[in-house]
């Protein structure tokens, strides 16, 4: 990646970067299905973008492709790997070991994306000490000494929203600098910090939208 990439990518909309993680998933299939090379309007077929949007999001990085050729499956999938941070392993901590905790933990596409889960906590005296998933539950009290020994760099948070705010506090002053939130509650961490928030009920609501208004 050029430096001019580089000095661009913190002006990517989060729009470009969930259709780059959709054509790097499409490459790896057709990797599987022994395809050498592949076109912009494929990759849009796919990506359910226009072939001059998937030649614009390519084009903040660097320059992909030949003119009438297309891509080289192999090496663009290994150059949004980079791009997305994928040729490394990242530490996850999960901060809250309920439901939603749960089914994250057991979710095995982590794994293979480079993400390991490292420890899971809680602050349920129930839970604490308990075993979860192939790891024991810990205080949330900890963190900051587990971390110390053992850094992490994302944190998943499934906690009720009336302690969401205290957990990031506690979170970002451990060191975390990117935090996955699914506390239906606007969290506010240092501008250092990179927060990404899932909210269901209004992922819910905006397919509701789409269903009331689709044959208007």
């Amino acid at each position: 990646m050029n430096s001019q990439a580089c000095s661009a990518v913190k002006r990517i909309a989060d729009s470009t970067v969930r259709r780059l993680s959709v054509y790097l998933r499409f490459l790896e299939g057709s990797t599987s299905r022994g395809q050498s090379t592949i076109s912009s309007e494929e990759l849009a077929k796919h990506g359910g973008t226009t072939s001059a949007q998937v030649r614009k999001d390519l084009s903040f990085f660097g320059s992909f492709g030949k003119r009438g050729l297309g891509y080289a499956v192999p090496e663009l999938t290994e150059s949004l790997r980079e791009i997305l941070g994928l040729q490394r392993q990242w530490n996850v901590v999960i901060v809250g070991a309920g439901k939603i905790g749960t089914a994250l933990a057991q979710y095995h596409g982590f794994k293979s994306r480079g993400f390991n889960v490292v420890a899971v906590y809680d602050t349920d005296a129930r839970k604490i000490g308990s075993k979860w998933e192939g790891h024991v539950v810990r205080d949330v009290a900890s963190i900051t000494s587990d971390l110390g020994e053992r850094p992490a760099e994302i944190a998943v948070l499934a906690v009720p929203a009336d302690v969401a705010q205290a957990a990031v506090d506690r979170l970002v002053s451990a060191g975390i600098r990117a935090i996955l939130n699914f506390a239906p509650v606007q969290l506010q961490v240092p501008g250092d910090v990179a927060l990404r928030s899932v909210n269901m009920a209004m992922e819910l609501e905006s397919l509701s939208f789409e269903l009331t208004n689709r044959d208007r």
